[in-house]
């Protein structure tokens, strides 16, 4: 007979695994300090389209904000919805964080105007809405679905009119391609790697 880890350990676990949005927001909050005190702008390192020579814009353009506004303006749904991909563990979150960053940053390059510069970690949020809202179709087990179900309805009331207006209402000097691919890649995830949970 195996001995029932202690509470104390489930809570820390517990805890854990939300670390990895809390300290991804950390550093967008830190470079965003170092962009804002240092000469020059940061701003530079995105993403700008049909540019070879800007594809580190990749990695770098999620962490990247035009201003304090800009990076305000996503900070509480990034730890929000990040919080709720987190759920499932620390790896998850950053195997989707990489995906959505990767399928939104190629698709707003190919689709944007050329030369055109993107930054902003919205192309995560909308990516984390978009994993939250299609893991309810994913296989897996009936208790599982329910839950990401209610999960899904209540960020659906947070969220979906201002996702929405962000993909086909979004203003000038906003990249709604960014929005659109970014949810296209959280979507996908949410239908990877349900092996092991199907199996349970």
């Amino acid at each position: 007979m195996t001995a029932s880890p202690a509470p104390a350990r489930r809570t820390s676990s517990s805890f854990a695994r939300f670390f990895a949005p809390v300290a991804l927001l950390a550093l967008m909050w830190v470079i965003q300090f170092a962009d804002a005190v240092l000469p020059g702008s940061f701003t530079g390192w995105g993403l700008r389209s049909w540019d070879l020579g800007s594809l580190q814009g990749l990695v770098l353009g999620p962490l990247l904000h035009a201003s304090w506004a800009h990076l305000i303006a996503n900070s509480v749904p990034l730890l929000v919805l990040g919080c709720l991909v987190a759920v499932e563990g620390a790896k998850r979150f950053w195997a989707v964080t990489a995906v959505v960053a990767l399928v939104g940053g190629i698709g707003t390059w190919f689709v944007n105007a050329p030369g055109t510069l993107t930054v902003g970690a919205s192309v995560l949020v909308f990516g984390y809405f978009g994993y939250i809202i299609m893991r309810v179709f994913a296989p897996g087990r009936v208790a599982h679905r329910i839950a990401y179900a209610a999960i899904a309805l209540i960020v659906a009331v947070l969220y979906g009119a201002s996702m929405l207006t962000g993909i086909f209402g979004a203003g000038a000097g906003v990249s709604w391609q960014a929005h659109l691919f970014g949810a296209i890649g959280g979507g996908l995830m949410a239908f990877s790697g349900r092996r092991a949970d199907r199996a349970a």
